[in-house]
């Protein structure tokens, strides 16, 4: 046993908790008085816990790496002071350095916890996606064969988010029995009681969802040590409701919901630390503010080298949907890797495998295809965790669940410098018959806001395959989009394949499909086919255009774009939001290098409805005989 050595607490490691105890509530409270803000209260009534798992874990300040450590996931992480305190005074980083610059600009100590501080496994303050960020740690350990314990540590009011239900039932399906929840129940939120502001039954939803439950006094050193040892041996994921007090060792603190989310007073802080019988240090750590700090550096580096395996052609006369190419590319990876320990591929699917094609790879690696159900928000913190602990981890859903329904969980995937590999289907006016729902039309709206994904929409069935084999081996997060229909493949003006056997996909390159003089016509995706209808329509008039393939919208080839420029006519075309797609980047540049010529966006201009592809797109003038007509009117 790695973790929890002793049955029971011996007697010195009470007294050491207990006066460690006494020395970070100190800390806590001189470090959100001196940044005038945080949260002092819940800090000190999960401070306990706290102390208890970190000191105990398989975790210490030469292990913060280590890939068998245990892993400890804080999912409120408002409650950052308590932790740093502890994290600091166990040798995690120089405690100085967490007091002093606390919320302090360009420090790492934010106001809610971040992984580049040393013990900090996942960076958290969006309320309830805790447990689902344990159950990727406790599942990525299992896939591995790692003897890791996790730990998640809650607040009570985040158990009201659905989030956290979608969690409890993924971990009991898959049996996580490595993962021990601690709820902190201080029975006080941000605007009073938690049965005020919205009664939960923490107790009766772990239990009924086959977790085994306990509870226990969170105070109580020995007590907190025991129940958490137990949970060790259980069989199920077990959940430890510790009974607290918010503020707990100031007596006017106590039980106050004023004191979670605000800093005290200069005289309530000297109050507080009076009683606590601790020296009042406000003077020393605001001169210690103003010095300039060297703070932990801490990289998470992509260990991970795949076989790519052998492109796949699909040939001029075949007809098929990028989706599926999609699938025979992920299971062609997954074979050309089986025995490569330094590549393991994982899929996470929310009850959607046959439509995305993930079930391909289900069929031939089902212990490593993870069926969350229609628990999407859960699915995307998981998936998220899963690719942080070297796994090449795919998650697949419609655009509409895997980006709009889930941007927070993929934002705070983005915050913590996850590797994911997203692919969502369904895209645009191509979805069809399934109407306005399902339409995802605003997703690189959504997707542009997160600094650290790459998008890449490809063309057509061969640009898929050479795609999905590049991000694989790529690190970072990358979003491959695609629409629902079958397309045609795409062929150089000899009839090949022009993304064929020697073409290698590069991010942020655009391909020139054709060439003409008259006009630069910037496509994407589904658009791709009927943009070259559109040009074989101008050429029947005497009008040629150039034609380019932009399959990565979120950035412009400048050597393309910049030769666009010397012609009268720029247009974009795609199955996209209107103003924040494709045309929205390609005009962003345009303006920032004082384009004076005619620019023309094309897209779409309000929610469809059901109906065929072909006819939603003619609704919007988006077919190619009235893109024809449009370019023609444009032209100089």
């Amino acid at each position: 046993m790695k973790r929890f050595l002793w049955e029971h607490l011996p007697s010195e490691e009470l007294n050491k908790l207990e006066h460690l105890s006494q020395v970070c509530k100190g800390d806590i409270l001189t470090m959100t008085t001196l940044a005038g803000s945080g949260h002092p209260g819940g800090s000190m009534s999960s401070l306990d816990i706290y102390l208890t798992v970190y000191s105990y874990a398989y975790i210490k300040p030469p292990l913060v790496d280590a890939a068998d450590r245990d892993r400890i996931v804080i999912s409120h992480g408002h409650t950052s002071p308590g932790v740093y305190s502890v994290l600091g005074r166990l040798g995690f980083f120089d405690i100085e350095a967490a007091i002093a610059t606390f919320r302090l600009a360009g420090s790492i100590f934010d106001g809610h916890v971040v992984r580049k501080v040393p013990g900090i496994e996942w960076g958290s303050g969006n309320l309830g996606q805790g447990l689902s960020a344990g159950c990727g740690f406790a599942l990525a350990a299992r896939i591995k064969g790692q003897d890791t314990h996790v730990f998640v540590l809650m607040s009570d009011g985040e158990q009201t988010k659905g989030q956290v239900g979608e969690a409890r039932r993924f971990a009991v399906k898959y049996g996580l029995n490595n993962l021990t929840v601690v709820v902190d129940y201080n029975r006080i939120q941000i605007s009073g009681a938690t049965e005020r502001v919205m009664p939960c039954s923490i107790c009766a939803n772990y239990k009924s969802d086959g977790w085994e439950v306990k509870e226990v006094d969170g105070h109580n050193f020995a007590a907190v040590y025991t129940a958490l040892r137990s949970s060790l041996y259980s069989s199920k994921p077990v959940c430890l409701v510790a009974k607290t007090v918010i503020g707990h060792g100031v007596s006017f603190m106590e039980n106050k919901h004023q004191y979670h989310g605000k800093a005290l007073s200069l005289e309530e802080y000297q109050r507080a630390m009076e009683e606590l019988k601790l020296e009042p240090c406000l003077e020393k750590y605001r001169q210690l503010r103003a010095k300039k700090w060297v703070f932990p550096e801490r990289v998470f580096p992509w260990n991970i080298s795949v076989n790519q395996g052998s492109r796949r052609v699909y040939s001029e006369k075949e007809k098929t949907d990028n989706r599926t190419a999609y699938g025979q590319a992920l299971a062609d990876l997954a074979r050309a890797n089986r025995e490569n320990p330094a590549a393991r591929f994982v899929v996470v699917d929310c009850d959607l495998a046959s439509s995305v094609k993930t079930d391909l790879f289900e069929k031939e690696f089902p212990e490593h295809f993870f069926q969350v159900g229609v628990q999407e928000h859960h699915a995307a913190t998981l998936a998220g965790v899963l690719s942080v602990e070297n796994l090449v981890c795919f998650f697949s859903d419609f655009g509409v669940f895997g980006v709009d329904e889930t941007f927070n969980q993929q934002r705070l995937n983005d915050c913590n410098s996850t590797n994911l590999k997203l692919v969502c289907t369904h895209l645009g006016l191509d979805v069809g018959e399934d109407g306005k729902t399902h339409q995802c039309i605003d997703y690189l709206g959504l997707l542009r806001n997160l600094f650290g994904f790459k998008v890449v929409i490809p063309a057509d069935p061969n640009q898929t395959d050479a795609v999905i084999r590049y991000v694989a081996k790529e690190p970072g997060n990358f979003f491959v989009g695609m629409g629902r229909s079958k397309i045609p493949i795409v062929t150089d003006e000899s009839g090949q394949p022009f993304f064929g056997e020697n073409y290698q996909f590069t991010y942020g390159q655009a391909d020139i499909l054709r060439k003409g003089e008259k006009a630069w016509l910037f496509t994407m995706g589904a658009m791709v086919p009927r943009a070259l209808q559109v040009d074989d329509l101008l050429t029947a008039d005497g009008i040629k255009i150039t034609i380019v393939n932009c399959a990565c919208p979120l950035v412009v080839d400048n050597e393309l774009m910049k030769k666009a420029m010397e012609h009268g006519l720029i247009v974009t075309y795609e199955d996209h939001h209107q103003d924040t797609g494709l045309g929205a980047t390609v005009a962003l540049f345009l303006a920032e290098h004082r384009y004076t010529g005619t620019f023309l966006r094309l897209g779409i201009s309000h929610y469809g409805s059901s109906g065929t592809p072909e006819a939603l797109f003619a609704s919007q003038g988006l077919d190619p005989a009235t893109v024809a007509v449009r370019i023609k009117e444009n032209l100089r």
